[in-house]
């Protein structure tokens, strides 16, 4: 946010300034999300903030992470990123708009949600808070994506680099068993965290930090392309006769 404040507008600037102020950007969202300035590699200084050690399993769980969830198509905080970058803001700018959008809790708000769904599983039993939440026709947070009806394949291909939590297992299971949805993503961070022993909220920082790399990248692809999006709406309330004479 200081940056984007100060920053200047990223149209006009060469190609490579842009380039080199997007890695000094994703150096520094990383120093935030660990709370210490490190050099090196993002996952390690994850690994080394969340008390994982330099390197070994936790740290290439971490790269794996950063890796599967650095973009994801035009999601609605790549988007945001995107129109704020055709306007020529600043490449801090733009990723701070995707930030932003991020922070609803129907994109990055999903990991939360799911804490709270295995808390009810964990209370009542897996079966019972399956039962609960459809009766009330309430969401099943971790499980199922509108784009892979046949599953995930992000949190296939993580889910299969360890062992989740017996609960999550369980709850996954009662899940599959009752409406045939497999776990998404939001499911493979909060498993990985809990599997991490990282801090609480670890899921979402995880990941800020891999699509914070896919902000900029769209950012930088906007400006070159050079367009302002801008689309257009189309009025669909109530039409009112009126009478000319009036």
């Amino acid at each position: 946010a200081a940056r984007a404040a100060a920053a200047p507008p990223a149209l006009g600037q060469p190609t490579l300034a842009r380039s080199a102020e997007a890695a000094v950007l994703l150096d520094v969202f990383a120093d935030a999300l660990a709370a210490e300035t490190e050099p090196g590699p993002i996952h390690l200084r994850l690994a080394k903030a969340w008390r994982l050690g330099p390197g070994g399993p936790g740290a290439d769980l971490i790269r794996r992470t950063l890796v599967l969830l650095a973009d994801h198509e035009l999601n609605p905080s790549a988007f945001a990123a995107r129109v704020a970058a055709s306007t020529g803001a600043s490449l801090a700018a733009s990723a701070l708009a995707g930030l932003a959008a991020l922070s609803g809790p129907r994109h990055g708000g999903a990991p939360a949600a799911l804490a709270l769904f295995r808390e009810e599983a964990r209370r009542l039993g897996p079966a019972a808070a399956v039962s609960a939440r459809l009766s009330e026709d309430r969401s099943l947070p971790g499980f199922g994506h509108p784009l892979y009806p046949d599953g995930d394949p992000r949190a296939s291909a993580l889910c299969v680099r360890f062992q989740a939590a017996a609960d999550l297992e369980a709850l996954a299971d009662q899940v599959r068993a009752t409406t045939g949805q497999a776990p998404n993503i939001d499911f493979a961070l909060v498993a990985l965290c809990d599997h991490l022993g990282a801090p609480e909220g670890s899921a979402l920082s995880l990941f800020a930090a891999a699509r914070c790399a896919g902000w900029l990248a769209h950012a930088l692809e906007q400006i070159q392309d050079g367009g302002l999006i801008r689309p257009r709406a189309r009025y669909t309330g109530d039409i009112f006769d009126q009478d000319p004479a009036a």
